[in-house]
Order: C-alpha cells, then structure tokens, then sequence
C-alpha cells in the first residue's frame, strides 16, 4: 500500500492490477508461521491477497476474520465459509470480535497505508495525479474531508500535521500560505489547492505534494491514533506462541510498531533511577531487523519500496 505510484500518468493505468498488489506476501505468511486450525485475523483486507494466501494455510477448522474500513473491499470477498468479513476500522478489533465471541487468535495480520486501488480511484481523493475533490476518507461513512482540515484547522494545526505526519520541510511557511488563500478562494479540488500553493512549493513537486498528501491523508483517517489503538489490544487477544506481523510504510508507523514490539509501549522510556527499569515487553521479537522487499518485488511493484515488515510473538 502507501507510496502513490506518481510518475505514472492516468492513461497507463490499464496496466495496473485491478484492485492491490500485496505487499511482501511470502515473508508475511511465513512470518504469521499459520496453524491449520488456528484462528487469524486480517486487519487491513483490501484486495484480499493476504487473505487468500492465510486461508491456503488453514484446514477446514481454520477461521479467518478479515476488516475493513472501505465498503469497496467487499468486491473482492471470496466465496469460503472459513472467512467472516467485518466492515469497520481495525481499531475496533477486540470489540468486534468479542460480539463474535472469539477471544483469542493465533496470528494477526496489517498492512497499513493506501491500496493501489484508492490510489487510482481519481474520485477518492488520494492521488495527486489527478483532480477531484479533496476527500481522501478511507471509511467514507465518516465526515470529515481533507478539503474540510485545509479549511477548519489554525496555522498552528496545519503546521504541526505537515512537520509531523508529512516531514514537509517547509511545513510553518506552507501552513501560513494556506490560511491566507482560503481567505481568498475556494480550496475544495486538488487542483485548486496545487494552484493556491504552487509559491511554496519546495524541490521535487511531486515529491512535495506526495509528503504533503501524506500529512493530510494521516490527519483524515486518524491513522496513527487507530494504529496505536490496534496495537494496544494485541498483546490481550493473541495467545501465547501467537504472531502478529505488520508491514509499515512510513518512519512514523514502523517507530511505532518497532517500539511496541521492544518495550510493549509506544516510545523509547528512560530507565527510572529510583524505581526501576523499562517495561518488559509481552513479545519476542522475532525480526531483528525489518523484512524489506527483495530487488524483483520493488521493481515489480513501486508502491512496495517503502514497506517494511516486523514480526512479534506473543511470549
């Protein structure tokens, strides 16, 4: 998922696969090390592809629990009656599969970011390849817009999200930029918004307004705060010898889930001189180093370059 294949221009889209590539497959499934009769859960479903690939590793008494926050998703539900499809956002998970009575699982799966297919839906807003509205909801069941942040938040909110979530160097300079055109005209449209800050952007355009996207994409779907969420409910449903495997696409995620893994917290702690030293942590980590993908992957698959895979186990 993640990275918006930029360079591409809308006309070789054809080309493309239909819905989304899954990202590191192979070291995914072998990373979750799948029982047969084990019960695991999808958290990112999308195109289905890591889905299908645990289902192949589960006998007849296996359970799959696949979510997914983007109603498109269900296009690519296959016809198994191991697979229960639940269409909400993975923060909800232990909710969710408490109200189906499953307790623990066996493995957990994640795959964050943006699809290839949200990528390329123009209408979704995510792309900046082309003009639309500036939506970019992954849930289109929620509210708030990306057009909606650009015009409701301060200059201080606008440039905490582009420093933070989009690492856009010049993030206090765009932020101020932003506030003095929307005063001036309509902010609605990709292209509107390219215009109305075409004089602050810095290098690489594509790669600026991919940066910038990113920040705005974060801030709409709250997708640090849902990783935190999902994160915290982990060690609970998992049962011992359980895997959680998750593949990241950006530094802010991968610090996060790294961080998770190490201390069973979401930062790195000081020892305490008084009281002790760090948490101990409920996993064993069994990726020392993230999986990334080999040189055939990420030239078959740009969007892939970015990804980064770590695997935990519930001790």
């Amino acid at each position: 998922m993640e990275q918006d294949n930029q360079q591409l221009p809308p006309n070789q889209l054809k080309d493309e696969p239909d819905y989304h590539v899954p990202v590191l497959l192979k070291e995914s499934i072998e990373g979750l090390a799948i029982k047969p009769h084990g019960v695991y859960v999808d958290c990112t479903f999308g195109g289905g592809g890591h889905s299908r690939a645990i289902l192949k590793g589960l006998n007849e008494n296996g359970k799959l629990i696949a979510f997914d926050q983007d109603n498109d998703a269900r296009k690519n539900l296959p016809q198994d009656e191991r697979l229960l499809f639940i269409p909400q956002n993975f923060r909800h998970l232990q909710r969710f599969l408490r109200l189906h009575k499953i307790i623990k699982v066996d493995g957990i799966l994640a795959d964050l970011g943006v699809s290839s297919h949200q990528f390329n839906e123009a209408g979704r807003g995510f792309s900046i390849r082309f003009d639309a509205a500036l939506d970019m909801r992954m849930d289109q069941r929620q509210t708030t817009t990306a057009a909606d942040v650009l015009k409701t938040f301060t200059e201080l909110q606008l440039h905490k999200m582009l420093e933070q979530y989009g690492e856009v160097t010049n993030a206090k300079t765009l932020a101020k930029l932003i506030v003095q055109q929307r005063a001036l005209t309509s902010i609605k449209t990709i292209h509107e918004f390219k215009q109305a800050v075409q004089s602050a952007v810095k290098g690489n355009p594509q790669k600026y307004f991919a940066q910038v996207f990113q920040a705005l994409r974060i801030e709409v779907n709250d997708e640090l705060g849902a990783l935190k969420e999902l994160l915290q409910q982990i060690p609970t449903l998992l049962k011992p010898g359980g895997r959680v495997a998750i593949i990241t696409f950006h530094s802010l995620e991968d610090r996060i889930v790294k961080n998770l893994y190490k201390t069973g917290i979401f930062s790195d702690t000081e020892v305490d001189e008084i009281y002790g030293g760090k948490p101990e942590s409920p996993f064993n980590i069994i990726t020392k180093k993230p999986i990334l993908p080999g040189a055939t992957e990420a030239k078959e698959n740009k969007r892939s370059r970015s990804a980064k895979l770590r695997v935990a186990e519930r001790k």
